[in-house]
């Protein structure tokens, strides 16, 4: 039986509806993050990072940038310096990475069936645990829903978040969410988070040496979609002052870009194009 035409307007305005609930969208888009961090296994990348330590007055003491690549070694990602400082690296210290490099993969080669199987398992119960508390945010924040925008040209929905007076976090990592408020660029098509801002609204500390980040400190997270198929970091900054210990304090900017994501394969190359002559 065909539906008359108020049915479908019911239906399509029920739709409408749902899709602008900001906590069915925060929901799905959790899901939809998480999923996409598990199928990276399938990539490899690189990564460039500014790392800027400024003094009480915001004037900037020194700069450290660093460029990498990550790469998967049996489902294990594997983090291989190629710059430091704007410069590549010296031939001694690509033998240096390489001989860290082929240690790894003679350690991953080594491994019995049973020692592969307990690594990938506690590997997947550190990677539940770190993304747990996002999943905590629908219970923990007043969200609401702005309206529609743009991002790189796609169609966002952007959901702002708060606290929620007397909110009592679960994990101890979500503890932290309650001294953040944000708000969320959504992609219409994939559920996928285009960007997000945060800022501290009282200081959070955490470490066995007692870190701590004031209130007022800001970030910015990007993705981009890679191959029509999985959205993935493209940038992230962070800015803000705290302390280290008892008498370190810390004033810095970084930034973190991503880029050159490659389905990995047997064909990837782990090792550099040119090895450096020992001569050299």
């Amino acid at each position: 039986m065909r539906p008359d035409s108020r049915t479908l307007l019911v239906l399509i305005t029920a739709a409408a509806a749902w899709a602008q609930d900001p906590y069915e969208l925060v929901r799905r888009s959790i899901a939809q993050d998480q999923l996409d961090w598990v199928r990276m296994k399938d990539y490899t990348w690189q990564a460039h990072s500014v790392e800027k330590s400024l003094d009480s007055h915001g004037r900037v003491q020194s700069t450290k940038r660093e460029t990498w690549e990550t790469l998967m070694l049996d489902g294990q990602p594997y983090r291989r310096t190629l710059e430091r400082d704007g410069r590549p690296l010296t031939p001694e210290e690509q033998r240096s990475e390489q001989k860290r490099l082929d240690r790894e993969t003679r350690r991953l080669t080594a491994e019995t069936p049973a020692e592969k199987q307990r690594r990938m398992e506690e590997a997947e119960k550190r990677r539940r645990r770190e993304f747990a508390f996002l999943s905590e945010i629908p219970d923990l924040f007043d969200l609401r829903f702005e309206g529609d925008s743009t991002v790189d040209g796609r169609a966002v929905w952007v959901v702002s978040g708060a606290p929620r007076p007397g909110a009592r976090a679960k994990s101890g990592d979500a503890k932290m969410l309650l001294k953040v408020r944000g708000r969320m660029w959504i992609d219409k098509a994939t559920y996928q988070w285009a960007r997000v801002e945060g800022e501290t609204t009282d200081t959070i500390s955490w470490g066995l040496f007692l870190a701590r980040l004031n209130a007022g400190a800001k970030m910015v997270f990007e993705q981009t979609e890679v191959n029509s198929e999985l959205w993935f970091p493209k940038r992230l900054l962070l800015t803000g002052s705290g302390r280290v210990g008892l008498v370190k304090r810390l004033a810095q900017d970084e930034e973190i870009e991503w880029s050159n994501y490659r389905k990995f394969s047997v064909d990837s190359k782990i090792v550099p194009d040119q090895p450096p002559n020992p001569k050299d």
